[in-house]
């Protein structure tokens, strides 16, 4: 469409609920916990609803990033994606799932890197001192085993997809100011929670720790996580303070469909981005939109 910039979409997720199993899809659903009810995307989610929702928009690639899958079902999940993407051309990119304080976890990356479109790995860590917005029990990160487990990612040349709360930001950063050659992407813009004492202020903070590693990138998505519903102004702010601090070639756009589907439409999140970005230049806007996850997740993509 014209005006708009090509789009590589930096964080997707597919599934196939009669093939592999996802606690978090799985009945009863209530509407307490991070994302609410999720019964509205409890359903089979293929290629094809993928390319439906997205269909006003020029899509380069895609990358997959774990679903939530069940721990015995993650090399499950990634053979099918990569089936797939010898298939039909995508997935990409494949992040996978692995629990990296695990005694076994570096056997699981190697059977993840035998798929040549895995690209990196993600272990969801949000802890929060309320136990309605957490996703763990504790804050695995500050472990021995769970440290020990992101080091490894160097042997297998794997990124690391970060999503945590900002109160774990200032840990994680000297975490991963130890490691500079394993490439992390932050998620979901960081997860602000503004309804805490100091929300957007410990975001800032923590977010400017990372933002000052240089392997370090962000991707913007995930408004619904922040404030439903959200709105056109706080998204834009959201945004730009976002950009603003990681710069231009270390800031991606993502739909985190269908996920992003229960806070609104993918053209409504997409249009969102591109109407607050639309003072960028267009250099600026197809790097955000398509370049940085093309080359951060080194998918070689022409575009």
């Amino acid at each position: 469409m014209a005006g708009r910039p090509p789009f590589v979409d930096a964080h997707v997720h597919l599934w196939d609920l009669s093939l592999i199993r996802y606690p978090w899809l799985t009945p009863p659903f209530a509407d307490s916990g991070p994302n609410g009810s999720v019964a509205a995307i409890a359903r089979d989610y293929g290629l094809e609803d993928y390319r439906s929702d997205a269909a006003g928009w020029d899509v380069r690639g895609i990358v997959h990033v774990e679903a939530g899958a069940d721990a015995a079902d993650a090399l499950t999940e990634t053979a099918w994606l990569q089936g797939m993407a010898d298939r039909d051309g995508m997935p990409n990119g494949i992040v996978a799932f692995a629990a990296l304080e695990s005694p076994d976890v570096e056997a699981v990356l190697a059977a993840h890197c035998a798929h040549r479109n895995v690209r990196g790995i993600r272990h969801i860590v949000n802890w929060h001192p309320d136990p309605r917005r957490s996703y763990t029990p504790s804050d695995i990160t500050t472990s021995d085993a769970w440290m020990r487990g992101f080091g490894l990612l160097r042997n297998h040349g794997l990124s690391f997809d970060l999503q945590a709360y900002p109160g774990q930001f200032a840990h994680l950063a000297g975490l991963i100011a130890r490691h500079p050659d394993i490439q992390v992407v932050l998620n979901h813009t960081g997860m602000v929670v503004p309804g805490d004492p100091d929300g957007w202020g410990e975001w800032r903070r923590g977010m400017a720790m990372l933002a000052a590693l240089p392997h370090v990138a962000a991707k913007i998505s995930g408004m619904g996580f922040a404030q439903r519903p959200w709105s056109h102004d706080f998204a834009r702010r959201y945004v730009l303070e976002t950009i603003d601090l990681f710069g231009i070639e270390r800031a991606m756009f993502a739909s985190d469909f269908p996920t992003d589907k229960l806070f609104g439409s993918f053209d409504a999140h997409l249009r969102a981005y591109d109407d607050i970005t639309a003072a960028f230049s267009d250099d600026e806007r197809r790097a955000m939109f398509a370049g940085n996850g093309n080359r951060l997740y080194r998918l070689g993509l022409t575009l």
